[in-house]
């Protein structure tokens, strides 16, 4: 790992419902839709030298309703997609189990444990990292590690609860506005 001033951050994102469209338990790679404004999104964190990260549940593998080979084919259409815009992730971590089915596990979100494998390969400072996910749990783990989280307002569920205690942007646009108004420029390291 990287020492601390040389640490990088990220900013994680959770996949369906801030990325791309939420179309259940996704697995063709041509129901893939970003979100609108998603791309460019993506490509400031590039530009402001954040790492862009996603971290998803994906409990359809573990109910059987797709396969990790589904799951990994709509992983490559979202980046296909960011692409064409000039916009990049530079890795997905994805939990595919469900506690009722597998038992607990540490990887489901807000579990620590994708974010930690994501930390010791990249050499991220979690502390100056984001969280931006539509519900609570894509969030919560920027508590556990002294990060911050905001909640977008664009997955299926609609506007999140307002009494989270975590900011509440419209979209991931607005979202990534506020993650870089609250960036000084000078932290992010040479890519």
């Amino acid at each position: 790992m990287s020492r601390p001033d040389e640490a990088r951050r990220a900013v994680f994102l959770d996949r369906d419902g801030t990325l791309i469209e939420d179309a259940g338990y996704l697995r063709e790679p041509g129901q893939v839709r970003l979100l609108a404004g998603a791309a460019e999104a993506v490509a400031r964190i590039n530009q402001a030298g954040f790492l862009a990260i996603v971290a998803t549940n994906q409990s359809g593998i573990a109910r059987g309703l797709l396969t990790t080979d589904d799951y990994l084919r709509t992983e490559q259409r979202v980046d296909d997609l960011l692409g064409e815009h000039g916009a990049r992730l530079d890795a997905h971590y994805f939990c595919p189990h469900l506690p009722e089915m597998d038992g607990p596990c540490d990887c489901r979100k807000p579990g620590p444990l994708l974010y930690r494998q994501a930390a010791e390969r990249f050499g991220i400072d979690l502390a100056g990292s984001w969280w931006i996910g539509d519900r609570l749990r894509d969030v919560e783990a920027s508590r556990l590690f002294g990060g911050r989280g905001i909640l977008v307002e664009t997955g299926p569920a609609g506007p999140p609860p307002p009494d989270t205690g975590f900011p509440v942007a419209a979209d991931l646009q607005a979202a990534v506005e506020t993650v870089l108004a609250a960036s000084p420029r000078h932290y992010f390291p040479s890519p």
